[in-house]
């Protein structure tokens, strides 16, 4: 499959997987092809210190239109991409920041979220879970890359999120278009067997996001978007795996949260709808920050590496941002501009780089799509 080559992808500060630029400063020159907006903004942001986009990655086939989770396993230096645009999850090396191959078999971006596919992913091991849009898990063999089980949850639309418990072996997915949305606990053990079918989260109305796993509590939880029907109310549940209930919604108010994520002190961060994003207590569910500068997240990632919270903002207020918060002291560090609708990240605790997919779009540093990759290159 050959490359897209893309309208412009060189400027001084970001050098492209295909070898075209080369860092050298922290400044950006930008084509003549890029709008006038998007080159102020991200001209500021080249200018600033702190974290920048250093590297773009081409990504190969149809441009980057419609993409959902992304995912960082460290240990094979892999990341991963549910690529909608091309049917099928992306494998990239995070040593050589290459694309290495596809594994197609998904639904694809077939007009509407609600059955296109691939959407959530994990990876533990030499195994890579993804969700399709037939309500069916697809279990990735890594090393083969190839899908070698295929997991029906019943339902009739997409299984998007999912979280793992990795020491129990039990992988928590989420069909949330369903009506009305339910979670099933599958095994990743051999044949993948359904443990707990059709879980429904009470008071729950308006879908289910994320889920995360807590190994010391042992529980899921779960991002819940809208409760009893009130727009202004939302939540977090928490699910217990080995008696497959539902034990308490945390009422978290209006933060209408998308992403969720474990950071130190038992601490989960929210990807709230509207700023201020919001991080609460694990075992409590009480609110202990409220970040009022950033906003509008889907995917959010804690990064062990530099104990950062990293936020995919596509609605930040002002326009996306990858939203950085220091993860022990709740304090907002950084936004820096990526790309209209960039809503996935991921980062590399070894490396410390972030990825964001850059979503195609002329006001993009990469019109036809492409992963940006993020380092604070004052701690480099």
């Amino acid at each position: 499959m050959q490359f897209i080559e893309q309208s412009h992808r060189e400027f001084d500060g970001v050098k492209s997987s295909s070898g075209a630029g080369v860092r050298v400063s922290g400044r950006c020159r930008w084509s003549g092809l890029t709008a006038i907006a998007a080159t102020a903004m991200w001209a500021s942001t080249c200018l600033a210190a702190g974290t920048q986009l250093v590297q773009t990655i081409v990504v190969p086939g149809k441009p980057l239109v419609s993409y959902d989770i992304s995912w960082v396993d460290p240990t094979r230096h892999h990341y991963y991409l549910a690529d909608r645009s091309n049917a099928g999850v992306d494998f990239f090396d995070t040593r050589t920041n290459e694309w290495i191959g596809r594994v197609g078999g998904f639904a694809g971006f077939t007009g509407s979220n609600d059955t296109s596919g691939p959407d959530g992913i994990v990876a533990d091991g030499n195994f890579l879970y993804a969700g399709n849009g037939d309500s069916t898990l697809k279990v990735i063999d890594v090393s083969s890359m190839q899908i070698i089980n295929s997991v029906n949850t019943g339902g009739v639309k997409r299984v998007d999120e999912m979280a793992i418990d990795t020491a129990s072996q039990r992988l928590l997915v989420v069909n949330n278009a369903d009506d009305p949305a339910f979670m099933t606990l599958i095994s990743t053990k051999d044949g993948n067997p359904i443990l707990f079918h059709h879980v429904v989260v009470p008071g729950a109305t308006g879908g289910l996001e994320q889920p995360t796993w807590d190994q010391k509590t042992k529980r899921f939880y779960i991002s819940v978007p809208e409760l009893n029907g009130d727009a202004a109310q939302s939540g977090v549940a928490v699910f217990n795996p080995r008696t497959g209930e539902v034990e308490t919604v945390f009422n978290v108010g209006n933060c209408g949260p998308s992403g969720i994520t474990l950071g130190p002190s038992q601490h989960l961060l929210l990807g709230c709808a509207q700023p201020p994003s919001i991080v609460i207590n694990a075992e409590t569910g009480a609110i202990v920050a409220m970040v009022p500068q950033v906003g509008g997240s889907d995917e959010v990632w804690f990064n062990s590496g530099d104990d950062r919270y990293y936020l995919a903002a596509r609605n930040n207020p002002g326009g996306p941002v990858l939203g950085i918060i220091d993860a022990d002291t709740n304090q907002w560090i950084q936004n820096v501009p990526t790309a209209p609708n960039s809503h996935s990240v991921a980062a590399d605790p070894r490396s410390n780089q972030i990825y964001v997919p850059l979503t195609a779009n002329p006001a993009s540093p990469c019109p036809l799509g492409c992963i940006g990759v993020f380092q604070d290159t004052d701690e480099k």
